[in-house]
């Protein structure tokens, strides 16, 4: 048995399409949409991720606007910065590329944007709702990870869903949303004793953890579905350089139902979410303002 692909770049496309409508819709109410990204010093992987959401934005109708600092600047010019943008209507969206450069307190940074235009769903208010289940913002990777099983047709409901990795931003909300759509979760992490005997038990496997190709076949229960959240560049081997996930691809296809690639499976969609969001939030300024 071969697994069923999802393809993360076909499914953005799609619902990048239909944001773009709604961007139109809402500049015909005389509301632009508008992303604010904040760039602090030169890691080349940020770079390329502040990048690649610019031309998201550009694509589906959203404004942006992109503020680079150097890796050196003091910790309150960003902070001062921030309390700008919150301060903007015409702003609809905030985010800070992480990570930090040592001299920053990262959460300080992510607390210092208004709980409204929080569009990575990161800021300690947003976490709450979630975890009540009435959320203001999605966390865009495991909101992604959530429109791929929806479109893989997936059931959810009494499932046996297990996630590898506890991060605040992926693992811990994929966690809450995999509960509140009806799974039954384990959360797996570097204190698991045994992984496999979890994994082994999933309908539903996200893994999540930085480790590459730590998910191999034999640690995946058949016809599951494994969402590959993993982005890692190898060092080493003939493969060195290439990119790959969490998931040993080769092997886990032949065992599971569904598995997303690497690249071009979950990554896609975190950038589309992060779209849907500020579309969001645009919304509902639109909906105050009338």
């Amino acid at each position: 048995m071969t697994a069923r692909l999802i393809d993360g770049n076909a499914l953005a496309a799609q619902v990048r399409g239909e944001l773009a409508a709604r961007a139109e819709a809402l500049k015909a109410q005389g509301v632009v949409p508008c992303l604010a990204v904040i760039l602090v010093g030169e890691d080349p992987a940020s770079a390329v991720y502040v990048r690649n959401k610019v031309a998201a934005c550009e694509k589906a109708g959203v404004r942006s606007i992109k503020d680079t600092y150097a890796a050196d600047v003091n910790p309150r010019t960003v902070f001062d910065r921030i309390a700008e943008l919150n301060a903007d209507p015409s702003v609809h969206g905030i985010l800070v590329q992480l990570p930090l450069p040592k001299h920053f307190d990262a959460d300080a940074i992510l607390e210092a944007i208004a709980p409204e235009k929080d569009v990575d769903g990161f800021h300690a208010e947003n976490v709450g709702a979630l975890m009540q289940g009435n959320p203001r913002f999605i966390p865009c990777t495991p909101y992604g990870v959530m429109k791929m099983l929806e479109s893989a047709n997936v059931p959810l409901k009494g499932a046996e869903a297990v996630i590898v990795g506890r991060s605040n931003i992926v693992g811990k909300p994929m966690a809450m949303l995999l509960l509140q759509a009806g799974c039954t979760v384990t959360v797996c992490h570097s204190q698991t004793k045994d992984l496999a005997f979890h994994t082994q038990r999933a309908d539903i496997l996200v893994a999540a953890v930085g480790r590459p190709r730590m998910i191999t076949g034999d640690m995946v229960k058949p016809g599951a579905a494994v969402i590959d959240v993993g982005i890692n560049r190898l060092q080493s081997g003939p493969d060195a350089g290439k990119l790959c996930g969490d998931v040993d691809f080769e092997s886990c296809k032949e065992v599971a139902g569904v598995i997303t690639p690497v690249p071009g499976g979950v990554g896609p969609m975190t950038i589309t979410m992060l779209l849907t969001n500020t579309l969001e939030s645009a919304e509902r300024a639109a909906e105050e303002m009338s």
